[in-house]
């Protein structure tokens, strides 16, 4: 299996920009502007015309960026847009049509369509579907159309009514175009509208887990490690009571010999490379700096698992597609996300194999992608989603049978886990919806307890400072995550 080439990292983060729905946002409503006036690109009055509507407008555009509108809070955004339509009079309609259309062909076609064709090899039909997904959909990203479409008719609609004024105005009169009642209102319309956002973040934004653990606090084992390897397999976005309905006898058969924590929290917001940041650096968002999947900054700003068994002498590994190059930097050995869907698993183990038969890390950390992808572009509620579980159930059966066999499973804790679950529609995640907060979570070795489930509530951010114990390296400086010693059969020192 190849490598992530530079040219798909980069196209990976371009992406981000149009999938997250931050960024789409105020992107999209330019673009729609521009291509809705491209007949007037020559004319210089346009461009000066529609850059200085655009600067008074930059204020509801910051709003619209700063605050997401995910799940039910999505439905608040109608109010602004129609306060907006009773105070000022609607022109040029065709703009919104366009917008609509625009944003349909973009998320149905473009996206659901034609790019998981080209990527995964989604059918050409999947239109079908997708539409109904993306209605659907919950997550403030750019395929959540109740959040999207409001968000845009505001702008684009703001925008051009500033644009008129200023286009019907005289050359150097640009500056009196406005009366001070349109300023007035303008500007008492943008005030309201961040109050607006603000107090329905304060009062009704009351799902985000509470980010209050101190620093891990157990004492650590450094110098005398419970385990010679850890193997994290890590089924990236699989659901946790979609996994019960599934056919995967292996990973319930280990869940059941083992320990299972069946109350494991996931990080806010639930993105892939926020969840891996932490979920390796026992750190909360706020802590290692990463906070979407579009990384502004490269690398995390604290120490990971990886730094920590440096200390000691040991290696660790992560195999991973692109995006997560942009927290981990080099301790990804990065797959390619560029292939058929039905083949992505399956090469990721064989690349998996190879590295542990060249390299032997002492942890190794393998993201499988593809019940991911198929929750991405076929929704999580649909038997293909099933069928992509049991699908990973046998390959990883068949790595651990390959790991036994190469006497690499004597003294070795595996963990299974998910980052995230899924939500309903484009299965998007990050907010929280159902199906996204609590993944399954299990443990399975010689070193852990049989037969045991654990329902106390736990955080993601256990990964690291677990893996630190059983592997006896210190803890990363910023890991805040509690050691997980109730699945030891050792019984763990008690925490201060």
């Amino acid at each position: 299996m190849k490598q992530a080439s530079s040219f798909e990292i980069v196209a990976a983060r371009c992406w981000n920009l149009l999938n997250e729905g931050k960024p789409f946002t105020p992107i999209f409503a330019v673009s729609v502007f521009l291509l809705y006036r491209s007949n007037q690109w020559l004319d210089s009055s346009f461009w000066t015309s529609a850059g200085l509507s655009l600067l008074l407008l930059l204020p509801l555009f910051a709003l619209c960026y700063c605050f997401d509108f995910p799940l039910f809070l999505r439905n608040y955004l109608w109010f602004p847009v129609i306060a907006a339509l009773l105070i000022w009079e609607p022109h040029n309609l065709s703009l919104y049509a366009a917008a609509i259309g625009l944003y349909f062909f973009f998320t149905v076609f473009f996206w659901g369509t034609f790019y998981y064709r080209m990527r995964i090899g989604t059918s050409w039909w999947n239109f079908k579907r997708f539409w109904k997904l993306v209605l659907k959909n919950s997550d403030s990203t750019s395929g959540n159309a109740q959040e999207q479409l409001p968000k845009l008719l505001l702008l684009l609609f703001l925008w051009n009514h500033s644009y008129r004024l200023l286009a019907s105005s005289g050359e150097g009169e640009w500056f009196t175009a406005f009366t001070e009642k349109d300023v007035l209102a303008m500007g008492i319309f943008t005030l309201s509208f961040g109050l607006y956002s603000w107090i329905l973040h304060a009062n009704l934004f009351d799902w985000k887990p509470k980010e209050t653990a101190p620093l891990t606090n157990t004492p650590d084992r450094t110098g005398k490690p419970m385990n010679e390897k850890v193997i994290v397999i890590v089924i990236d976005g699989m659901r946790k009571e979609r996994f019960e309905e599934a056919d995967a006898p292996f990973l319930k058969k280990l869940r059941q010999e083992g320990t299972e924590y069946t109350q494991m929290e996931t990080v806010y917001p639930a993105r892939t490379v926020v969840c891996f940041s932490s979920m390796f650096t026992g750190a909360y968002p706020r802590d290692h700096g990463i906070r979407s999947n579009m990384v502004w900054k490269l690398g995390i700003r604290v120490e990971s698992i990886f730094d920590s068994l440096r200390k000691v002498g040991k290696k660790g590994r992560l195999l991973g597609i692109a995006h997560l190059i942009d927290s981990m930097g080099d301790d990804v050995e990065s797959v390619t996300a560029v292939m058929h869907n039905d083949k992505a698993d399956r090469n990721i183990i064989d690349r998996a194999k190879k590295i542990m038969a060249e390299q032997n890390p002492d942890l190794f950390v393998v993201q499988m992608i593809a019940v991911d992808q198929t929750g991405h572009s076929m929704g999580v509620l649909y038997d293909e989603y099933l069928e992509k579980i049991a699908e990973a159930d046998r390959l990883v059966e068949e790595f651990v049978g390959w790991l036994d066999d190469q006497g690499m499973m004597n003294n070795t804790t595996l963990i299974i886990c998910a980052d995230h679950g899924q939500a309903d529609g484009i299965g998007g995640h990050g907010h929280l919806d159902e199906g996204e907060r609590f993944v399954p979570f299990f443990l399975h070795g010689k070193t852990i307890r049989q037969g045991i489930r654990i329902d106390e509530r736990h955080s993601l951010i256990s990964m690291a400072p677990t893996l630190a114990y059983l592997l006896g390296a210190p803890y990363p400086s910023a890991s805040r995550g509690q050691v997980l010693t109730d699945a030891f059969k050792e019984e763990g020192p008690h925490e201060t």
